[in-house]
């Protein structure tokens, strides 16, 4: 009837479509089984950058509707201005945990910072253990470009390692628990390590600790200071067989080794323990006057 509210052309009246609610501005709070690993992230709309506050579970992200927005990552690494370079600009507060750096000019890289007590700050390059499931006897490839699991065994890679040290000047943690169960640890005032094209040298300051110093004067024929990278398809030692192929490692070999902690099963450490180290960690932070590697001539709380 004309006093009715048909709607036009006889047509039925659609009710208007509700639009699929925007994504959140901010990254939801991990589940308690999340990995501790922060990162810069950006919202797939409105492109904003920041830094996420807490541990981000990237998997229990939400996702943006429409089957083209689902195969898209809703937050993804974002390159901008203000990465740290290293742990020791990671803000203080932060707890242990996987972090994103940038070194200076390089593309990000994901490293593990240890970040308890006074003493805070440390890159974590390599990490060990006796049961480790990881089979350290790589190509020079794969220990240049790093592998592994920093909860079971890794290798930063030699590449990354050179770019952060040589931003500023480092010292360098080696850090053993012995089979006893003890903690020991060498300090040097300087780390370090050459590009590529010079076989990665690594250059080591004076030592302290509670551990000996076995890198730099454990022996003429098997110190590891000034000591070209060595792996079995790229044998730069000093010896007239292979180190890293008879020794099933990767390290700083001369002829060949006092120290041997890139191993799969018991490690050493000179006479601290030979063969039979537990668990190994080398960790590396700024300096004090931490300028330029070019301008210069502990405890730690790890996992068992």
């Amino acid at each position: 009837m004309a006093g009715d509210s048909a709607p036009p052309h006889g047509r039925r009246q659609d009710r208007p479509r509700a639009r699929a609610p925007a994504p959140p501005s901010r990254p939801v709070a991990p589940t308690p089984r999340a990995a501790a690993l922060t990162v810069y992230w950006r919202d797939a709309r409105s492109a904003s950058c920041g830094l996420a506050a807490r541990p981000v579970d990237r998997a229990a992200l939400p996702r943006p509707a429409g089957a083209a927005r689902r195969e898209a990552a809703l937050f993804l690494l974002c390159p901008a201005p203000g990465w740290p370079r290293d742990c020791s600009e990671v803000p203080a507060g932060s707890p242990n945990g996987i972090y994103i750096i940038q070194p200076t000019g390089q593309q990000t890289i994901m490293v593990y910072c240890e970040m308890n007590g006074a003493d805070r700050g440390w890159t974590v390059i390599q990490g060990n253990q006796q049961n480790s499931a990881i089979f350290w006897d790589e190509s020079w490839r794969t220990y240049k470009h790093g592998f592994g699991n920093v909860c079971t065994g890794f290798w930063l890679g030699t590449k990354y390692i050179h770019q952060i040290t040589r931003q500023k000047v480092y010292q360098v943690r080696f850090v053993i628990w012995v089979a006893s169960n003890n903690m020991k640890f060498a300090d040097y005032s300087l780390f370090i390590l050459d590009d590529e094209s010079r076989g990665y040298q690594l250059r080591l300051g004076a030592p302290s600790g509670s551990a000996e110093d076995a890198m730099a004067s454990k022996g003429v024929t098997t110190m590891h200071n000034n000591i070209k990278f060595s792996a079995e398809d790229w044998d730069l030692d000093a010896h007239s067989e292979n180190c890293a192929a008879s020794s099933r490692g990767r390290w700083w070999y001369l002829v060949c080794y006092s120290v041997h902690l890139n191993f799969k099963g018991g490690m050493a450490w000179g006479d601290l323990c030979q063969g039979n180290c537990r668990t190994s960690a080398i960790l590396i932070k700024p300096t004090a006057r931490a300028t330029s590697p070019n301008a210069c001539a502990g405890h730690v709380s790890l996992h068992k």
